[in-house]
């Protein structure tokens, strides 16, 4: 194997490890979450993600928190919607 190709493993082992602490670094929640390092500072700046700053020096971030955050607005699949319409014209049946 060539350096380049075990960096690059190390690398993914790195961020494998880091993937499953609850508590996040800045740096480490820019690589759990993919987004970059400026626009993660917008996002805190304005409030728009959630995270904890002890003693008001480092920015801290919750794994939970921020799956949660990334999932949220939620669209259903067209199989999902046909689904939820079928059950609901069951569930709603005038006789």
């Amino acid at each position: 194997m060539n350096e380049l190709k075990i960096l690059e493993q190390l690398d993914r082992i790195e961020k494998m490890v880091r993937a499953h602490k609850n508590v996040l670094t800045f740096d480490q929640a820019c690589d759990y979450t993919g987004i970059s390092r400026s626009y993660m500072y917008k996002l805190t700046a304005s409030g728009e993600i959630p995270y904890s700053k002890p003693k008001g020096k480092l920015i801290f971030f919750s794994r939970e928190k921020l799956d949660d955050w990334l999932l949220q607005n939620n669209h259903s699949s067209k199989d999902e919607i046909k689904q939820q319409a079928v059950d609901y014209a069951f569930r709603n049946k005038r006789f």
